[in-house]
C-alpha cells in the first residue's frame, strides 16, 4: 500500500541551498568569533552559546514539525501495536 498523502516535498535545489546557507552561516560566525579580539574565554563562551543555539532550533524545529503531522493525520501512540 503505497503513501500518497499528497504532501509535497522540497526540490533539490532547496535542500542544497539550505545546507550551503546554513554553512555558510555556521562559518562566518566561527570566523568572527575566532578573529574576535577578546579573550579566549570570551571567544569560548561565545563559541558554546552559538552551538547551544543551533542544537536548540534545530530541536524546536522537529517539535513543532511532529505537532504539524500529528494534528494533520490525526495521531495515535498505539496505533501501531
Amino acid at each position: 500500500m503505497s503513501d500518497a498523502s499528497g504532501k509535497q516535498q522540497n526540490t533539490a535545489a532547496f535542500y542544497g541551498q539550505a545546507v550551503a546557507s546554513f554553512a555558510v552561516a555556521m562559518g562566518a560566525t566561527a570566523i568572527g568569533i575566532f578573529k574576535l579580539n577578546a579573550d579566549a574565554w570570551v571567544r569560548a563562551f561565545l563559541g558554546i552559546a552559538v552551538l547551544y543555539l543551533v542544537t536548540s532550533a534545530f530541536t524546536l524545529a522537529k517539535v513543532i514539525r511532529d505537532r504539524q503531522d500529528a494534528a494533520q493525520r490525526g495521531y495515535h501512540p498505539f496505533e501501531k501495536l
